[in-house]
């Protein structure tokens, strides 16, 4: 009999994931709580933030993204989250909770929307301040 990956339906988009029943109960608390506490501090984070940036030192992508806010006069919340030398498993929760594999993960309105490179495509076309609305610091984007 073949694997069979259960697939998580999310509008339209689909990955593949380990259905429960083919997970040893013996060990399904060891896999759900397994790093849990830094997605719950991203959550948290989320929730009480319009932009939240996850990143990690030394990679410059991070610092590509608050740069390209701060410059915008977006307000963000930041989490650092280790080095390329440390701290990698922790992070490794995070991209298999969000399935995106590199950093940043940056979230607008609870909305994983991409890296830095996504970030600036958003600003250079005006659909960040949109998706930010009232809420965000759309005033520091006018000319003044």
């Amino acid at each position: 009999m073949g694997a069979r990956a259960f697939r998580c339906n999310v509008r339209d988009m689909q990955r593949p994931l380990l259905p429960e029943d083919r997970i040893d109960a013996a060990i399904r608390d060891v896999i759900a709580s397994n790093h849990r506490d830094i997605i719950d501090e991203v959550e948290g984070a989320i929730k009480a933030n319009d932009v939240v940036v996850v990143g990690m030192r030394q990679n410059p992508h991070p610092r590509r993204a608050r740069k390209a806010l701060a410059a915008a006069g977006i307000e963000f919340k930041y989490l650092e989250y280790g080095s390329y030398f440390s701290t990698w498993r922790r992070r490794t929760a995070l991209k298999i909770w969000t399935g995106w594999a590199t950093f940043p993960m940056v979230f607008v309105k609870g909305v994983l929307v991409g890296g830095a490179d996504d970030v600036q495509k958003l600003l250079d076309s005006g659909e960040l301040v949109r998706r930010l609305g009232k809420s965000g610091n759309a005033e520091a984007l006018r000319p003044a």
